[in-house]
């Protein structure tokens, strides 16, 4: 297990994270993986990839700790980036596109003018077959990702800078500043509101019912999607709340937050006692200005992360079936690719990834 976290320094940090009775966490590598801050980071089973305001996307092997190379497709700071499954990446930018990639090749099947404005923040659904995104247009946008189309377009009062599925996809939630919408995709109908004080700046399901939510503040809060009503509340840090991460190991809810303060800390959940909040497993001091957070599991240690349970499953199933029939039909093969392949740039780097700047300094000494 490793955590990864980007910052203002242009950094990704990596920490090796031993679970047990006691769990600890270790600086494992840093790498200057960019040439402005990072912005985002998304994981899959083998992949980490991060995005920045220099407008790229670097690819890290996590299971030969080597640089795997560059994306080149965007023009403006990647905004979001998300996995489907161990075949699919989307990223969102400033530049109001989202691009669908290939991890096999990592060629871009296809790319799509998606808003007028920036593009703040997208979601697919858990059967891979939709999308959503949202941008500084003041839409809310539905993507048919099996036609590579818009499928719906609803407009909001204003700019929401998250979206996201809930793990089972009947439900969908939207942020706007200190507002959370929930949407059922039935109806595509708002069944409830959750207001905070401050802005949210990041937010997860830890259950198809409880929201885990985050702001401009030290406090973390747990929220029931049913009655809106807040479970749980406590202070995790001393300062702002950069980013929430959530998984599950062994029937163990895992939640992990980033903060301005420079610390990332692990916290264990237990649904049962909700009321009397999460107890800390680990922390440690990055001594960066943290932006973005995500664990990479290792599918050997058979550890589940919590929203891409359906997720994994049903991409196997789509695989299956489109490996016999109907693959013409299927926009994630689509004959498309030949278009976008003139288009795309991979800047292909096996760099191995650097030991912790802590670990360098103490060599530097020795051979002084």
């Amino acid at each position: 297990m490793e955590l990864v976290a980007g910052c203002y320094e242009q950094v990704l940090l990596g920490f090796a994270t031993r679970p047990g009775q006691s769990w600890t966490v270790v600086p494992d590598f840093t790498h200057h993986a960019h040439s402005a801050s990072l912005s985002a980071v998304a994981v899959n089973n083998r992949f980490v990839v991060t995005g920045s305001r220099d407008e790229t996307i670097q690819i890290y092997d996590m299971k030969k700790k080597i640089e795997h190379g560059a994306l080149i497709q965007h023009n403006g700071t990647i905004t979001c980036l998300e996995f489907y499954g161990t075949a699919h990446l989307l990223s969102g930018a400033e530049d109001g596109l989202i691009c669908i990639w290939n991890t096999k090749r990592w060629e871009c099947l296809k790319s799509i003018k998606a808003h007028k404005g920036h593009v703040t923040s997208l979601s697919i659904h858990p059967s891979g077959k939709l999308a959503l995104s949202v941008g500084t247009d003041k839409t809310l946008r539905t993507w048919n990702l099996v036609e590579g189309r818009s499928a719906f377009i609803k407009n909001l009062k204003q700019n929401a800078h998250i979206i996201k599925w809930s793990p089972d996809g009947e439900k969908y939630v939207t942020v706007i500043t200190n507002k959370v919408d929930i949407y059922r995709l039935d109806t595509a109908s708002i069944t409830g509101t959750i207001t905070t004080e401050k802005r949210i700046s990041s937010l997860r399901f830890i259950t198809d019912s409880i929201l885990v939510i985050a702001g401009d503040d030290e406090m973390i809060r747990f929220y029931s999607c049913d009655s809106q009503k807040c479970l749980c509340e406590f202070k995790a840090h001393e300062n702002r709340i950069k980013d929430i991460y959530s998984f599950e190991r062994e029937g163990q809810h895992v939640i992990v937050t980033a903060s301005s303060d420079g610390y990332i800390k692990m916290w264990n959940l237990d649904l049962d006692k909700i009321k009397d909040g999460p107890s800390l497993l680990c922390e440690v001091n990055t001594k960066a200005r943290l932006t973005c957070l995500a664990v990479w599991l290792d599918r050997a240690s058979e550890m589940k992360e919590n929203t891409d349970k359906t997720a994994t499953s049903s991409q196997e199933t789509e695989d299956e079936k489109s490996s016999v029939t109907r693959i013409d039909k299927d926009f994630w093969t689509t004959k498309r690719v030949k278009i976008a392949k003139r288009k795309r740039k991979i800047i292909p780097e096996k760099q191995k990834l650097k030991a912790p700047v802590q670990k360098k300094k103490k060599k530097q000494n020795s051979s002084a």
